[in-house]
């Protein structure tokens, strides 16, 4: 046994082998604590008859395990799947000019919660009010760290101990297995459903309204849709209900969008714009941030004045509430809104693309890509993601690269997707094809497609 463990390399000779390795990134630290882990380690693996290392191959497995700690994990990728709202991707993206336009916030003390003019403390969602109440004529405005938040907020703030009504066909689970049902019990809220699967009529929830009943809540069908012999109520029958009833009416919108923006030509048969349900006069309203707005991740809730003071008085909102990077991103993306400058919105401007625009983006990019893959340019279609329009496509091109024409490069369309995906580059798969949809591919993005296509060809010719 002791045979064995004298292959085990000293501790300082690794620790020396390590600076010369790493040089200038060298952590003493670190370094130390990593050797320690692998000696440990390789020690247990040659007591049970694990191979006999080479003292460089020690190194290596300890510099590889440095790396893996000391690079950044979070990287950008190049999204050519076509959904815009891609939330694996991280959803909505900056764009430049925002980011710059609140840097000097970010990199300096600010008045996240400061008066000025009086010379004492404020609260951090002034900053919003004001934007709200000129876009939406809102009351007042809340915001936590997501939409999932906002949801259990006013269920616990409102209803617990107390019913919700809803319908049983709005009874939703959107990713990450969050259920409307399970959110509802663990803020203390009873659920009262009503109607059935597919059809809930006005008279459901008057037969419901009972002593206990708090709130009359409608659900945005996030990821489905419903067609066929069907039937819902609208949110406006709703509001005029609960008022009737002296109840708080409740939507939860999922994906909120502003229809100054332009988006009502092609969003308005599938989603509520914000303006039409603050029209409603609806006592409160919540949604992203991050999905169709175009912002920061945040759960924003609109409404009466009177119940978001309520929620602000739950001692939950501490452990919710957001930061100053939300706050100011947020108050960016709605100025964008306010004067019009939605260009500087980039979920704005991929959802809007014309297909005429798509198509020329698609040739530029074919011909940026080595023929040996034989690229072709081919309509498609692009989804808005987020759980927006679960049923609607939007028209789109692409750039389509066959199985058959991958064959001479020892490929298939698979493998491909693959060897894109080490380069940072995210596609999709269809009908025996790789697919580039163009819509939602940024600036730059084209040159490192062609860029990675051109590395790969060149390593297979190699081969």
């Amino acid at each position: 046994m002791q045979n064995i463990l004298r292959h085990i390399p000293k501790t300082d000779k690794l620790l020396k082998a390590l600076q010369r390795e790493l040089e200038s990134n060298f952590n003493l630290n670190l370094a130390k604590k990593l050797i320690l882990e692998f000696l440990e380690n390789y020690r247990q693996d040659l007591l049970q008859g694990g191979e006999i290392l080479e003292f460089q191959a020690c190194v290596q497995c300890i510099i590889k395990q440095y790396h893996s700690l000391t690079q950044k994990s979070l990287k950008p990728l190049v999204n050519a799947t076509g959904i815009v709202v891609h939330t694996n991707l991280g959803r909505s993206v900056f764009s430049p000019s925002i980011l710059q336009e609140i840097y000097p916030i970010l990199t300096r003390y600010n008045n996240l919660e400061y008066n000025e003019e009086k010379g004492c403390r404020s609260e951090r969602y002034v900053h919003l009010k004001g934007l709200f109440k000129a876009l939406l004529g809102a009351e007042d405005v809340l915001v936590v760290n997501n939409n999932a938040a906002a949801v259990f907020l006013i269920f616990n703030t409102f209803a617990k101990g107390k019913e919700v009504v809803v319908s049983r066909g709005e009874l939703i689970e959107i990713g990450g297995s969050f259920r409307i049902p399970k959110v509802m019990s663990d803020s203390g809220a009873i659920l009262h459903e009503i109607g059935t699967t597919n059809k809930t009529h006005l008279k459901d929830y008057k037969e419901a309204i009972n002593e206990n009943t708090a709130m009359l809540f409608k659900a945005h069908k996030s990821n489905y849709a419903m067609s066929g012999f069907v039937k819902e109520v609208e949110f406006g029958e709703i509001v005029e209900l609960a008022k009737m009833q002296n109840l708080i009416d409740y939507y939860d919108l999922g994906s909120g969008y502003f229809g100054l923006s332009g988006f009502e030509k092609s969003l308005k048969k599938f989603e509520p714009a914000l303006e039409e349900i603050a029209k409603l006069n609806p006592s409160l309203v919540s949604f992203s941030g991050d999905k169709l707005l175009g912002g920061a991740q945040a759960g924003i809730i609109f409404g009466k004045k009177a119940l978001i003071d309520e929620l602000k008085k739950n001692q939950l909102l501490r452990m919710l509430r957001v930061d100053k990077f939300t706050i100011a991103a947020l108050e960016a993306t709605l100025n964008a809104y306010l004067e019009g400058k939605t260009d500087k919105i980039p979920t704005c401007h991929l959802l809007l693309k014309d297909k005429a625009e798509l198509k020329q983006e698609a040739e530029a990019l074919a011909r940026l890509i080595p023929q040996d893959f034989a690229p072709e340019v081919i309509p498609t279609k692009s989804y808005s993601g987020g759980g927006a329009m679960p049923s609607h496509y939007l028209d789109s091109f692409g750039v389509a690269i066959e199985a058959k024409s991958l064959t001479p490069l020892g490929l298939d369309e698979e493998q491909l997707e693959k060897s894109l995906r080490s380069f940072g580059i995210i596609a999709r798969l269809e009908n025996c094809a790789l697919i580039l949809d163009v819509r939602t591919l940024l600036a730059g993005d084209k040159e490192r497609i062609a860029e990675a296509l051109k590395n790969l060809a060149h390593l297979k010719h190699k081969n």
